[in-house]
Order: C-alpha cells, then structure tokens, then sequence
C-alpha cells in the first residue's frame, strides 16, 4: 500500500482538478442547479426532490442558453449571451486556480500570475463549449435548420 499510494494522491488530485475545472466552464448552470436545490430542499422538497431540482434547473439553464444562442440573429446579443454564461466560468476558474495556487506556493505574485492564466484558461474553454455546441449561423428564429 505504501508504494500505491503517491500514484493514488496523483491520481486524486488530477480527479479534484478535471472536476474542478470541469465544474467552472459551467459555472452559471452549476450555480443555477445548487440554488435551486438549495432552494427545494430549504422548501421542504427532501434530498431527492432537491437533487431532482436542481439538476433540472441546472440542465435547463444550459438548454436555454443553447436555444437563445442559435435563434438569436444579431451577433451582438449572442456575444452578450455568450459572454452571461462565461464570465461566471472566468471568476470561478480564478477562484479555484487560485485556492490551489494558495496551498501551493507561497509568494502572492505567483499565485496571482497562475490564477489568471487559470482562469484565462477556463474562460477560452466556456467560451469554446457554449459555442461550439450551436449552429455557426443565426437561424433566423427558427431552431431546425434545413
């Protein structure tokens, strides 16, 4: 067990920063899940109606997103729709890098200097999995496309 176990404390980390980051690319469906199972537990809901809940609301705010992102016409608003479901994922992948980075290391020069580049990182891969999910083109309202 001894000579398993630095494989399996890296192997536990590498878990906890894929879900991490995972986690913050979709940071407004994930909070948007919590807080409605938060929500519905708080109401008297029970822990299977809370986790019900806020996996619906949470999939639906995704959905939604996705509906708004290929029906609307004017780049503008998709930039601006784009732009409501990836800065929350830029703030949460500052925060986590830079909660790792603050176990990590001690100067706060550094911390701050990879907590940006995580979060630089997290905002392209948001930026990246909303869009790349839609149509490339307005559909003109419509959202089958012939």
């Amino acid at each position: 067990m001894f000579i398993l176990a630095p494989f399996l404390f890296v192997a536990g980390i590498g878990f906890l920063c894929w879900f991490f980051f995972t986690v913050a690319v979709f940071a407004l469906p994930c909070a948007a899940g919590l807080m409605a199972a938060l929500w519905a537990f708080d109401t008297g809901a029970g822990l299977l109606g809370a986790v019900i809940i806020g996996f619906v609301a949470g999939a639906a705010t995704f959905i939604l997103g996705q509906i708004a992102f290929a029906c609307v016409p004017w780049a503008w608003l998709r930039l601006l729709i784009v732009l409501l479901y990836t800065v929350p994922a830029i703030i949460m992948g500052y925060s986590t890098t830079h909660g790792i980075a603050q176990m990590m290391m001690p100067s706060v020069a550094w911390q701050f200097f990879f907590s940006v580049i995580g979060a630089i990182a997290v905002g392209i891969t948001a930026f990246i999995r909303f869009t790349a999910v839609a149509p490339p083109g307005p559909s003109g309202g419509n959202i089958a496309r012939v």
